[in-house]
């Protein structure tokens, strides 16, 4: 279906002093990001913590490098939020989709949690309920329009509700669950490694030619 490329990036002197907004942005993790161990426990602790002193609410998507936040809570709450964020060394490329005020909270029972877009980790049941994901992944957020946005914020709306809802969230495989806590963190470093382990045999085959 065609997606209508409405803009809704207000700006911040044309919002109410008192209106509920919702802020959506993207960026890129830095290389040394990706090698910290520490880096999704960190950003996902630090977000909750702060998110519910300030009644902010919103979700944090991870995927290919790349992070999607959408924040929700009054005009004031967001913008200090955001002049934090944006200067954060830890991601670099940051890119403002959506900012526009709101009648109510699209995530309202989430202070904030981190959902792994990584569609190899997920369980076979995660697959499944995320089929109407694909158009999205691989995970590129990058100069998505509004109506894309927001048609990619409905759809994982669906994956985490609140406890009283029988509903599955986004679940991970053995093999998920081991790379999410481990390997991910490190997945710039493991490629590095392969490619100069594959330099490494093609120079021993050319040596004994």
């Amino acid at each position: 279906m065609p997606l209508n490329h409405t803009n809704r990036i207000m700006k911040w002197d044309d919002i109410d002093d008192s209106a509920l907004v919702q802020l959506v942005y993207v960026s890129t993790l830095t290389l040394g990001s990706r090698l910290s161990t520490s880096i999704f426990d960190e950003v996902e602790g630090h977000a909750r913590n702060y998110n519910q002193q300030h009644n902010i609410t919103g979700t944090l998507c991870y995927g290919n490098g790349h992070f999607l936040q959408c924040i929700e809570g009054k005009k004031s709450d967001v913008f200090n939020l955001q002049e934090r964020i944006f200067v954060d060394s830890r991601h670099k490329n940051v890119e403002v989709l959506l900012l526009q005020v709101i009648n109510h909270r699209s995530f309202a029972d989430w202070r904030m949690r981190l959902l792994f877009l990584e569609r190899w980790l997920w369980s076979p049941a995660t697959k499944k309920q995320a089929v109407q994901l694909s158009p999205f992944l691989p995970f590129a957020p990058h100069g998505w329009s509004s109506d894309r946005t927001e048609q990619f914020l409905q759809i994982i709306k669906t994956f985490d509700s609140p406890p009283h809802i029988k509903a599955a969230g986004i679940t991970y495989n053995a093999l998920g669950n081991m790379v999410r806590h481990i390997a991910a963190p490190h997945q710039a470093f493991l490629i590095i490694q392969g490619f100069l382990s594959i330099l490494l045999v093609v120079a021993l085959i050319l040596l004994y030619l």
